[in-house]
């Protein structure tokens, strides 16, 4: 298992009711997986699940990254502008 820390920010922060967890993860969850089990452990992030931005260690991470241990983990709204 790998302990990774999860950071909120925006309207996300909003519907997960804190700015951050904690959690163990199973060694090789990627990050639709960890989409996956945080769309099931908390169905208020399910849509915003579809179209979320995710760092890992201040990096962007697409779906197929594999989370690795002790990672910071954040996860964004989509951002426009003009």
């Amino acid at each position: 298992m790998n302990h990774i820390k999860l950071l909120f920010f925006a309207t996300i922060r909003d519907r997960a009711g804190t700015k951050s967890l904690e959690m163990e993860i199973p060694a090789d969850m990627t990050i639709q997986g960890l989409k996956d089990k945080l769309s099931t452990d908390y169905p208020n992030l399910k849509d915003s699940m579809k179209s979320v931005l995710i760092t890992i260690n201040r990096e962007y991470a697409f779906d197929e990254a594999v989370v690795p241990s002790n990672a910071e983990i954040a996860l964004f709204p989509p951002v426009s502008g003009g």
